[in-house]
């Protein structure tokens, strides 16, 4: 690899980390902006909701457009973008603004997401594995010392810190992007003559449309009303307005020629859809965790910023640390005697999260975050390897991207459910209430584990 290469690869690096820093340094300021707003979890979990939507839809619309305008453009785009969202969003006048600097924020880490790879496999021909594997590197190492990270910020400045550190990233990114990614070649003729109408319809806008306020309006019929504390006429009326126009998406889905999700893929291939079931639940159970543990040490334990940052780095550490020794496990053995240790060990965890009590050592918590952490090591290299398995090769960008909208799925309904469990206020009986609804999903992922390792031995055999 040339000195070029090795520029090119740090300029996109330092531009995919940010999605993946800014989705988990908000972990550890969740307490702080209850109190800055005067909300409570509920209202507050739409800080995460926010993001985590916007990415489900902008990557794979970016990624489409990146075919039409050029993938530099796209990513030096993303680049402005997210430096703006991070210079205003400290300065909202109100939590609503501050969702929406949010949204516009995770659009533009997004662009960098959806084309970053794309760059680096096209313009970095040499050792090119080497080069996706240390891409890799900058996602997964963000998303690890994000929590840490955040409380550093928030320990020696405040919250507006969380958004600022992004302006040197934005800033090194764009500088090395504009000197060592080459040029987009010309368009071809088909995609500048593509009128609007076209446009519009390859990225299935009313598929999008529907999606987003479907959801939207399915999650602000169900927070509301665990908000509130009773169930009236407008929770019950966005509540089956937001199912009504899921339920039209999907029928949508299925007839339209160019879908946003292609669902027809999950009829055809069974082994696929069960792939990105428990990929979904899987999500479900780290980010629960991961966005649950540090409001219950802050708000119920009484920990700081700085030393919910410094447990929660187990977590991440121990992720990093699973993660190459998954790969030459699944290499030898396969996906499915990963994914059932990984099962086993989000069991344990969750049962040791029942266990704790107000009067349990803080730090006992490690042992919880340590167990999920290793689990999400075995996960992130297991399941890419059981989807590729599932997935045929004709298909694999069109499953990769909906293998995506699980992981983006599965996030969103685990912040549903902590805002659910948890409440207007997290206490030790709703924390311990988690760990109980996490031990049973769980378990049902070890009983699919065992289930298709099982019935993949009778296939051998």
């Amino acid at each position: 690899m040339d000195v070029r290469s090795r520029w090119l690869l740090i300029a996109v690096g330092f531009g995919v980390l940010l999605n993946p820093l800014n989705s988990s340094m908000i972990s550890i300021a969740i307490a702080r902006l209850q109190n800055v707003y005067h909300l409570d979890f509920t209202g507050v979990s739409w800080i995460i909701f926010s993001f985590y939507i916007a990415s489900a839809v902008a990557q794979p619309v970016m990624g489409k457009a990146s075919d039409l305008f050029g993938r530099r453009k796209i990513f030096l785009t993303g680049l402005v973008t997210t430096f703006v969202a991070s210079l205003l969003a400290p300065l909202s006048p109100s939590f609503g603004w501050l969702i929406v600097f949010r949204i516009v924020q995770s659009v533009g880490t997004s662009m960098m997401v959806a084309v970053g790879m794309a760059i680096v496999r096209i313009h970095i021909t040499e050792k090119q594995a080497a080069a996706l594997s240390v891409l890799s590197i900058f996602l997964s190492g963000a998303a690890a010392i994000g929590p840490f990270i955040g409380g550093v910020l928030l320990h020696w400045w405040d919250w507006p810190a969380i958004f600022y550190v992004n302006i040197p990233f934005v800033a090194a990114s764009f500088l090395l992007s504009w000197r060592t990614i080459p040029k987009d070649k010309a368009p071809a003729s088909a995609a500048t003559n593509m009128s609007i109408r076209k446009w519009l319809a390859l990225i299935d806008v009313p598929g999008i449309v529907l999606f987003t306020v479907g959801l939207v309006a399915l999650l602000v019929g169900l927070l509301s009303a665990k908000s509130s504390g009773h169930v009236s006429f407008i929770n019950v009326f966005a509540g089956l307005t937001g199912l009504v126009l899921l339920a039209a998406f999907v029928r949508h889905e299925l007839k339209t020629t160019a879908p946003f999700i292609p669902l027809r893929t999950f009829a055809k291939y069974p082994a696929l859809t069960w792939v990105n079931v428990e990929f979904m639940l899987v999500n479900i159970l780290y980010y629960a965790l991961f966005f649950g543990v540090p409001s219950y040490l802050q708000l119920v334990r009484h920990v700081s910023e700085f030393h919910t940052g410094i447990l929660m780095l187990s977590l991440g550490l121990c992720s990093l640390v699973a993660s190459p020794i998954a790969g030459r496990w699944v290499d030898q053995s396969g996906p499915r005697p990963a994914l059932l240790v990984s099962g086993m060990l989000m069991t344990f965890g969750a049962l040791w999260i029942v266990t704790l009590h107000p009067a349990s050592p803080v730090a006992s918590v490690c042992v919880a975050l340590a167990a999920f952490g290793m689990s999400n090591g075995l996960n992130s290299v297991a399941m890419q390897a059981a989807l590729f398995q599932s997935s045929p090769k004709e298909m694999v960008g069109v499953t990769s991207g909906i293998f995506n909208t699980s992981r983006y799925l599965g996030t969103i309904l685990s912040s549903l459910l902590i805002g659910i469990v948890m409440g207007d206020q997290p206490s030790s009986g709703g924390f311990r209430w988690l760990g109980i609804i996490l031990m049973v999903i769980a378990l049902s992922l070890v009983f699919m584990s065992w289930r298709h390792r099982e019935s993949g031995q009778l296939q051998e055999s």
